[in-house]
């Protein structure tokens, strides 16, 4: 049994995609360190969680961000933090002026069970657009990848490329191998 630390159940479901249904949600706010970093950031949030929630099965934390070339990185593991006090749309706004409109969302899925700890990442690369469509969240609407937003994506099509579903295929690879 791996518990994801997460009270997104949508990260669950798309967790157990690729754990099989050998996932348990954990709800825990573990601190969020301050960091450049988004390994460290998880690897503290794993860590911190595992010695809360007991020590007995591995935990899984993610962390992600969006990184704007153009802008530096930004707004990066800060991405939740801009997006509740500046908004998408402003982000979109100091993205719209540059030519370099390339950025990535890149994800890291912390493995932690007391004595070793594994990072995976993952990355999908687009660019930032004016906002469209309907779904997801938070940067969904202005994130471009191969044409569409992930806004415009089913939530099927945006977890067949998401940098989380890329960092769990590494992980349930690592699994499998250990497990043999």
């Amino acid at each position: 049994m791996i518990r994801f630390v997460t009270g997104n159940e949508g990260k669950v479901r798309e967790a157990r995609e690729y754990l099989d249904d050998d996932v348990e949600q954990v709800e825990y706010d573990y601190t969020e360190i301050q960091s450049d970093d988004l390994a460290a950031i998880a690897v503290h949030g794993a860590e911190e969680a595992f010695a809360e929630t007991g020590g007995e099965d591995p935990v899984v934390v993610d962390d992600a961000g969006l990184f704007v070339d153009a802008l530096g990185g930004f707004p990066g593991p800060y991405s939740a933090y801009v997006e509740d006090t500046l908004g998408v749309e402003r982000v979109w706004r100091l993205a719209e002026r540059e030519e370099n409109r390339r950025a990535r969302f890149r994800g890291v899925v912390v493995y932690h069970d007391g004595e070793r700890t594994e990072t995976f990442e993952g990355a999908v690369p687009g660019r930032i657009v004016a906002p469209r469509g309907d779904g997801g969240f938070g940067y969904d609407p202005i994130f471009e990848h191969e044409g569409q937003t992930l806004a415009e994506m089913s939530t099927e099509e945006k977890n067949a490329v998401s940098h989380r579903g890329r960092a769990l295929a590494k992980f349930a690879d690592w699994l499998a191998e250990r497990e043999e």
